[in-house]
């Protein structure tokens, strides 16, 4: 049986592969979905992803399975209960910025109709995708990223610069980074 390519970022290990071949760079047009990736991708700042991954089912399981409509309404009581779980980063700022990220989200999503609306707005619905062939490539930011970091930030959401945000462009499909001679790349792109 021939082994499949993958981008090499993937390959490191189990935890890394499972979500690359099932998840990262698939478009993404589900709002609760969306948000997850926001909370996760702003957790991760400053850490590896592969320690977001590790941890994703107990922030599922205290971020009420992502429901934005719960989480901005948690209290300082929460909070502090948060801070107490090992299973997440517990770090105050990101728990707080998590909470304020949600009620931001649900501004975005009464005024379009959904978040989906919204982020897919700043690429026509349409998905990005790159033809990049060495990992060295594929750019940390982009003028979209910044462009939709920007707006966010005027929204008043927290801890998602350009480069969280280009991040999490990537991993919902928005653009498409799965380098050309990856399995995935193809199947990524949207028809």
């Amino acid at each position: 049986m021939e082994a499949k390519e993958r981008c090499e970022w993937s390959v490191s290990d189990p935890l890394y592969i499972t979500y690359h071949d099932q998840e990262w760079g698939f478009p993404v047009r589900d709002d609760q979905k969306q948000f997850e990736f926001l909370v996760l991708e702003s957790a991760q700042a400053g850490l590896s992803w592969l320690t977001i991954l590790k941890r994703r089912e107990e922030y599922r399981r205290l971020y009420e399975g992502f429901d934005p409509e719960i989480v901005a309404r948690f209290d300082e009581v929460r909070i502090l209960s948060m801070l107490q779980d090992t299973g997440i980063i517990r770090n105050r700022k990101k728990i707080e910025s998590s909470i304020n990220n949600a009620q931001r989200f649900l501004a975005i999503k009464e005024q379009y109709g959904s978040f989906c609306n919204y982020l897919w707005g700043f690429t026509d619905g349409k998905q990005v995708v790159n033809h990049f062939t060495n990992i060295s490539e594929v750019p940390a930011t982009t003028t979209l990223s910044d462009a939709i970091a920007t707006d966010m930030k005027l929204w008043g959401f927290q801890f998602l610069g350009s480069t969280i945000l280009y991040a999490h462009l990537q991993a919902t499909g928005l653009v498409n980074d799965h380098l050309i001679t990856c399995f995935r790349h193809q199947k990524c792109i949207e028809g």
